[in-house]
């Protein structure tokens, strides 16, 4: 009843940016917290950011200065904005999301199938 899709991922210039987008579908009734989460070639997937209903965020240091998260709660999507992008910046980035759908009256975790950020000359 939930999907959430995303989309931004490319190839990008070391010192580039890209902004990615990710949409939640479905009947949703609100979100407690979406976020970014990445995981790199060898690597466990692991936080870039978070953000909260209220707009409170919450950053891997590896992203602290570079990244920006914000989300738009009218469209139940989420962005991540990176600047500065570094070649270790490079990872598959997945989107989640804590949702309550419509109907339910308890929020449950919801995650994307990810989109490819490679950051490269």
């Amino acid at each position: 009843q939930v999907q959430l899709g995303e989309s931004g991922g490319g190839l990008v210039q070391p010192g580039g940016s890209l902004r990615l987008s990710c949409a939640a579908a479905g009947s949703i009734f609100s979100s407690e917290a979406m976020g970014w989460y990445r995981q790199a070639p060898g690597k466990q997937r692991g936080l870039v950011a978070r953000i909260g209903d209220g707009g409170n965020t919450d950053y891997a240091d590896s992203g602290k200065g570079r990244f920006t998260i914000s989300r738009d709660n009218d469209k139940n999507t989420v962005y991540l904005q990176m600047n500065s992008l570094k070649p270790e910046d490079t990872a598959v980035y997945s989107c989640y999301g804590r949702l309550r759908a419509a109907y339910y009256s308890a929020y449950s975790d919801y995650w994307g199938q990810g989109t490819q950020v490679t950051v490269s000359s």
